[in-house]
């Protein structure tokens, strides 16, 4: 089956936030991690039946949204879940903040890498929670967190390690030795663990394989919280459907008591997207991934050809995490935005001297995006 990701479909007047952000100006939106591409026709067709019936009332969730979350990741990762320790979620992010309410104390600590995707942060501060941070460090061209820089700096009040595999920003996918060191890492200090996993359908490294860390041993789903969901996958994310995996029955309880009545239910159309997507979508999956490649395997090589410019070549995700350091600007992001480019700062991150590129665009948007990168630096000499 043939599919079609050269397709330019105009999103510049519909209620895209990643468009709308620079509606009416020359500048291309490569920030919010949603691709340009349209969704699988399972998914679209499944919409459609659904919306036939004519009647949205309050609605349970399927038992089939249940069924094809566990046939996933049973085929995908042979991460084998328990249905009953799924809690189904309306995002990721609320699943972020979630972790941090109900695994951590007003007086305790929260451990995450940096730089990292922005909610991370911001589900510490917003909870009034003091965060501890990891640095991601370059290792043979792959950012990796260093679980060990910050053992002079522990006090014993750290409740909750926050880990991001594949890794937001960098794209690195885990392997099991890495993931054995943030278990033991875990253990050693008595964390709970809450892996984001949301990007792991998104593997462009040929041999790269994404490992659940729950799936490490019995101790690491004991102490886990893993959140995943399709909406990077198929270009859902604007029906949200999400969940969170929680072995252990103690650690479930805390989080769902604290969620009723505040984190609403997943609404029905989401959840009929979101079982097309994993039920039937593999095929679609797998062309957008090759896709990918080769658009990241394109923009690696002329950026890294760039003076002033350098980028690790992302594992996973359809997003660059660009080395602007050398350009000498107080803002990169902002620098980039006068010549029509509209990239994620990395300030939102941890480092402002780098930016973030969504290069889940067509290949047409994407050589003009690079034409204006050239232009950009042109400029600087």
């Amino acid at each position: 089956m043939a599919f079609n990701f050269d397709q330019r479909i105009d999103r510049r007047h519909s209620d895209s936030l990643k468009w709308n952000k620079y509606a009416d100006q020359d500048i291309l939106p490569l920030w919010v991690a949603d691709t340009d591409f349209r969704s699988p026709d399972c998914v679209i067709e499944a919409i459609k039946t659904r919306a036939e019936h004519g009647i949205f009332g309050y609605g349970d969730t399927p038992v089939a949204f249940i069924d094809s979350a566990v046939a996933w990741l049973a085929s995908r990762y042979q991460w084998h879940v328990n249905p009953e320790w799924i809690v189904v979620l309306p995002g990721v992010v609320s699943g972020l903040n979630l972790a941090v309410r109900a695994f951590t104390a007003p007086d305790e600590l929260t451990v995450a890498p940096t730089p990292i995707y922005p909610p991370f942060r911001g589900s510490a501060k917003l909870a009034e929670r003091g965060q501890l941070s990891l640095p991601l460090t370059l290792q043979q061209e792959r950012w990796v967190v260093d679980m060990h820089a910050a053992d002079d700096q522990l006090t014993g009040k750290e409740r909750l390690l926050m880990l991001c595999n594949p890794q937001n920003p960098g794209g690195t996918v885990y392997r099991r030795d890495e993931l054995q060191a943030q278990l033991e890492f875990a253990q050693k200090h008595d964390l709970i663990v809450c892996s984001d996993e949301i990007h792991s359908d998104l593997l462009l490294e040929p041999g790269a394989q994404h490992i659940p860390f729950a799936s490490l041993s019995e101790d690491a789903a004991q102490r886990s919280v893993t959140l995943m969901s399709p909406s990077k996958t198929f270009n859902i994310a604007g029906l949200g459907a999400s969940i969170a995996v929680i072995p252990n029955a103690e650690l479930r309880t805390r989080f769902n008591r604290l969620r009723r009545g505040i984190v609403p239910e997943v609404d029905i159309l989401a959840l009929t997207a979101a079982t097309a997507a994993w039920r039937d979508g593999e095929p679609w999956l797998k062309a957008q991934n090759a896709y990918l490649r080769s658009n990241r395997d394109w923009l690696v090589s002329q950026v890294n050809k760039m003076n002033g410019l350098r980028v690790a070549s992302p594992e996973a995700t359809y997003l660059a995490w660009i080395d602007a350091s050398a350009l000498n600007v107080a803002s990169p992001a902002l620098y980039f935005e006068k010549y029509g480019l509209g990239l994620t700062a990395g300030r939102e991150f941890g480092n402002d001297q780098f930016v973030r590129l969504n290069f889940g665009c067509t290949r047409a948007l994407l050589d003009e995006a690079v034409a204006r990168l050239k232009r950009a630096l042109a400029a600087r000499i």
